[in-house]
């Protein structure tokens, strides 16, 4: 059996659809999908630089797809990836829980439990279901107030509302 450059574009769509399994971003499936057909292509016979385009081609097509189109289907409605640690949830409201294995006590923002540390008392332990509110991150810890000791929310301007 001879060696084939569309078996190398098939091997590349391979690996890059098999690395999409860590990610979940779907760039990477896409990106194996357009080696995938860029293999097609070079069954044909063209050069290199005809590969090279139509991959690129490819790619300019399928990623954008993957992305806007694909990735909204397997996320959680109303979850903003990326946005947590970037201080859009300051102010916000949460409920304690405690985590089953452990018996930490954190909040879940963005459907991620974090352990909490209350800034006035520096108490790590409350009871499940307290209501606290987010103020930022120290390192992974999520550092919140009690409602009794927060700011005014009419002076400071924040907006205040209740995670799900």
């Amino acid at each position: 059996m001879d060696w084939n450059p569309a078996y190398t574009w098939l091997v590349l769509a391979l690996l890059l659809s098999l690395g999409e399994l860590t990610s979940g971003a779907m760039v990477l499936l896409a990106l194996g999908i357009a080696a995938a057909l860029t293999s097609a292509v070079t069954a044909l016979g063209v050069s290199l630089p005809w590969q090279l385009l139509s991959m690129g081609i490819f790619t300019g097509v399928l990623v954008p797809i993957g992305i806007w189109v694909i990735r909204p289907c397997f996320s959680p409605r109303g979850v903003a990836y990326g946005t947590t640690g970037t201080g859009v949830e300051k102010g916000n409201y949460y409920d304690t829980l405690r985590r089953d294995f452990d018996d930490a006590t954190g909040i879940k923002i963005n459907g991620d439990f974090y352990r909490l540390r209350v800034m006035d008392t520096g108490a790590t332990e409350l009871p499940p279901g307290t209501s606290v509110i987010f103020q930022r991150f120290e390192g992974t810890t999520a550092l919140v107030v009690l409602p009794s000791s927060a700011p005014d929310p009419l002076q400071d301007n924040t907006t205040l509302r209740k995670e799900p």
